[in-house]
């Protein structure tokens, strides 16, 4: 037979569409072209799938070639058609059988001596293959990868002579499998290098908001001078967030098996952490380029976005991060295609109060003008603080208290608290179905209600604070939260004035050295 199908799977932001390869010889002149929107690194394919199978002793066919990848209107990049290609052009000239090919789907790239060599994004090739019951064949170098999803059909291979000898049946593959996977975790064992909770000292008011924000996937925002334990409360939050669900680890792992870095089968089901610098453009940030490539916020997805020194960040680079915040995803356009990634990070800035970092010291070592200061406030819009849930100061500890470990003092432990927001956070799914962060209005309306009187303190604190409708959800969302850590059905008072002491720094003007 002179036509031969094999399915493979194209990269189309985090999703695997289907491409169907399709191979037929004829009559004429040598040659081989290749149709169906490919480019330049799919048209120099002809040239390795040409040495590969010679060079693993196949017969090249000397007749007209035509190999289409449908649909042809869908781009194709990269050499994860290598295989497909070279598998069609064989089954084509009856090297191998064509039945065989119609169960399996094929990616990865062929050297010159024939060897497989591994593909970025092959975790969506695996979901999408296993979505379509058929097998998946891929590249050894990929295959611990690819058999973290579960359900599918794996097999992996290290020559193209190993995939010939399995499709024909001389030497069967054994389908991969890696030992089962404990239940993902967002921490590994603690020890003395493992970041804790505990390591912080003091800062009793901002571990309570830490534990809030973990609890419900609030944003969080901290203000304090030079060396008070922001960034040390930040890089510790992974460690006390709820345990990631297969689900969600998954799709983390298909966004980094797609980026340039790729992904490493030990991160398995650990929170992201994020930490670009203030350096970073607003294209490192969101994604780009002209093949589509997720940024930071999309490596964060699930995770932790942590923005320290928040005004350095150029204003138009901070500016667009508030459409993913409020919906979970980026939309990157181009004019010959469009991709979108998913987003639902948690942001966690950090920032000093003034230039020098130093305003309201005790000591009076700041110098700072006040004009200097709204300037220096005024680079973080009044849109984008809005979408920030919590606004807390982290002002610096006086020496005992950093002396407490040399007098027996503990606090307490990344497990201890983790058990706390763990449990918080299962009463909001049982609830809601979603972490508080993410509540619509008829949700907030309906797990959020409030007694006459607290209504009333909602609304005269949106009034003097100058607070917006935005502003006033989020509350809501957070006295959600608080009301959860204490297991409690209903919004009492206490819990709705702690979540309005969170909000009061987003209008608040500098104050007065007097």
């Amino acid at each position: 037979m002179s036509l031969a199908i094999v399915y493979s799977r194209a990269q189309n932001g985090i999703d695997a569409p289907l491409v169907t390869v399709e191979v037929h010889l004829s009559n004429g002149l040598p040659s081989l072209s290749i149709v169906g929107l490919p480019e330049m690194a799919v048209k120099e394919s002809k040239d390795r799938v040409r040495g590969a199978l010679l060079n693993a002793q196949f017969e090249f066919p000397a007749r007209r070639i035509t190999v289409n990848l449908a649909p042809a209107d869908l781009p194709k990049e990269g050499g994860r058609f290598d295989l497909p290609i070279a598998l069609g052009i064989l089954a084509a000239s009856g090297q191998i059988p064509v039945q065989v090919l119609q169960q399996y789907e094929f990616v990865g790239e062929v050297a010159l001596s024939g060897e497989l060599r591994p593909i970025r994004g092959v975790l969506s090739a695996a979901v999408r293959a296993r979505d379509a019951q058929r097998c998946l064949l891929v590249p050894m170098d990929n295959a611990a990868e690819a058999a973290l999803v579960n359900d599918g059909v794996l097999f992996a291979a290290r020559h193209i002579t190993q995939v010939c000898a399995h499709l024909t049946g001389a030497q069967p593959l054994a389908p991969y499998s890696i030992p089962p996977t404990p239940p993902p975790e967002n921490t590994i064992p603690h020890d003395t290098e493992t970041p804790d909770l505990c390591d912080v000292r003091g800062q009793q008011h901002a571990r309570r908001a830490l534990e809030i924000a973990a609890a419900g996937g609030h944003s969080l925002l901290m203000i304090g001078p030079p060396g008070t334990g922001k960034s040390m409360l930040a890089s510790r939050l992974p460690s006390i967030l709820p345990s990631m669900s297969e689900a969600e680890a998954l799709e983390a792992a298909t966004i980094m098996s797609i980026s340039d870095a790729g992904f490493t089968p030990a991160l398995w089901g650990k929170r992201p952490f994020r930490a670009p610098h203030h350096t970073a453009s607003g294209v490192a940030l969101v994604g780009g380029g002209s093949q589509p490539r997720p940024g930071e916020i999309s490596l964060a997805h699930h995770g932790v976005l942590f923005l320290d020194e928040l005004p350095e960040f150029d204003r138009r680079v901070l500016e667009v991060l508030r459409e993913p915040l409020e919906s979970g995803h980026i939309t990157i356009s181009r004019a010959a295609r469009q991709a979108t990634f998913p987003s639902r990070f948690q942001l966690i800035a950090a920032m000093n109060p003034c230039p020098c970092g130093y305003l309201g010291d005790p000591n009076g070592r700041c110098h700072c003008s006040e004009d200097q200061v709204q300037r220096y406030r005024g680079r973080i819009s009044g849109p984008l603080l809005d979408r920030i849930d919590m606004h807390i100061e982290v002002p610096r500890l006086p020496r005992e208290v950093l002396n407490a470990a040399a007098e027996g003092r503990t606090e307490e432990t990344s497990d201890t608290v983790r058990a706390r927001v763990e449990a918080a956070r299962a009463r909001q799914m049982q609830r809601a179905g979603k972490p508080n962060c993410v509540l619509s209005n008829r949700q907030i309306e309906r797990t959020c209600r409030l007694s006459k009187p607290d209504a009333q303190l909602l609304e005269q604190s949106i009034e003097r604070l100058g607070l917006s409708a935005r502003a006033y959800h989020r509350i809501l969302k957070v006295a959600r939260t608080i009301a959860d850590l204490a297991n409690s059905e209903e919004i009492i008072t206490a819990h709705l004035a702690e979540a309005i002491s969170y909000r009061r720094l987003d209008r608040q003007r500098p104050p007065s050295r007097s």
